[in-house]
């Protein structure tokens, strides 16, 4: 079944409810040695080490047990965001993005039951206006907060050409969703390594239907081919590091960790290119 991850159809990956310059490139520091131990096939890893992975917040629409997560996003300028276009959408929130009260991005907080690091509310919210919610295409949105993030908390960008999107590259998604594929999520932010997958892998899964349609040129194909390493429901909009760039957002696929059915991004490099970032280098 298709879903988009708040994982829920072929599935977009969000949580389901409870009831300014951009740099295409930075310093942001690779993902750290850690041992594999337990997003699916993944492990602990503290927020200090992946500054620019943020959490969504809504308390009112998914509770306070885990400070109102529902999906992930990533921190690509002080006051910008960039998260997945489904996990703002009304069938996520019920109601529009604008006129939910208490929308926040959570950032340098490791453990959802703490306090720490920052709550900042969402100033405003641009959902691109190309998104199709059938095919997943043009899965992102674009928050700006009303408060500065710590200048270490951005990652830059990997633009179109970048090494880092070719296929075999080693990866790491970042989030705090459902770490089995059934419904079991963690308090603290984990990360899984993967690969960077041939398009043709990607689209030999997913040719269109029920499972959804896999496009090149605005989606990237990622995981193991004998699965195992995925993000999974509630990590929608997290990022997907390699080379120490952002190059995908965490968007949809077919089960979480599958042989056969590896996850896909949204392409940042088609973000960049449609917000017209290219400029802002």
């Amino acid at each position: 079944m298709r879903r988009p991850f708040v994982r829920a159809l072929a599935r977009p990956l969000v949580l389901a409810a409870a009831a300014a310059a951009i740099p295409l490139v930075s310093a942001a520091p690779a993902a750290p040695a850690v041992a594999d131990g337990i997003v699916v096939g993944g492990f602990p890893i503290e927020a200090a080490d992946s500054p620019w992975t943020v959490a969504l917040s809504s308390r009112d629409r998914f509770g306070g047990m885990r400070s109102g997560q529902f999906c992930g996003a990533v921190a690509v300028g002080r006051t910008t965001v960039l998260t997945a276009a489904h996990c703002v959408g009304e069938d996520v929130l019920g109601s529009p993005p604008g006129e939910v009260g208490d929308l926040k991005v959570i950032a340098g907080r490791t453990d959802l039951r703490s306090a720490e690091g920052q709550e900042i509310p969402v100033r405003e919210t641009w959902v691109n206006p190309e998104y199709d919610g059938i095919s997943n295409a043009g899965d992102f949105a674009v928050l700006t907060l009303a408060e500065k993030l710590p200048e270490n908390a951005v990652i830059g960008m990997a633009a179109a050409g970048d090494p880092a999107y070719a296929a075999d590259t080693r990866a790491t998604v970042y989030g705090w969703g459902d770490v089995t594929g059934a419904g079991d999520y963690p308090y603290s932010l984990r990360a899984a390594r993967m690969r960077v997958l041939s398009d043709a892998l990607c689209e030999e899964a997913y040719p269109g239907g029920a499972d959804g349609t896999y496009r090149a040129d605005v989606m990237l194909c990622a995981g193991e081919r004998v699965g195992g390493r995925d993000a999974c429901q509630g990590d929608s909009g997290g990022p997907l590091v390699a080379q120490g760039r952002l190059i995908g957002l965490v968007s949809w696929g077919s089960g979480c960790g599958r042989p056969g059915s590896p996850g896909v991004y949204t392409r940042v490099s088609d973000v960049i290119q449609k917000l017209g970032w290219e400029r802002a280098t």
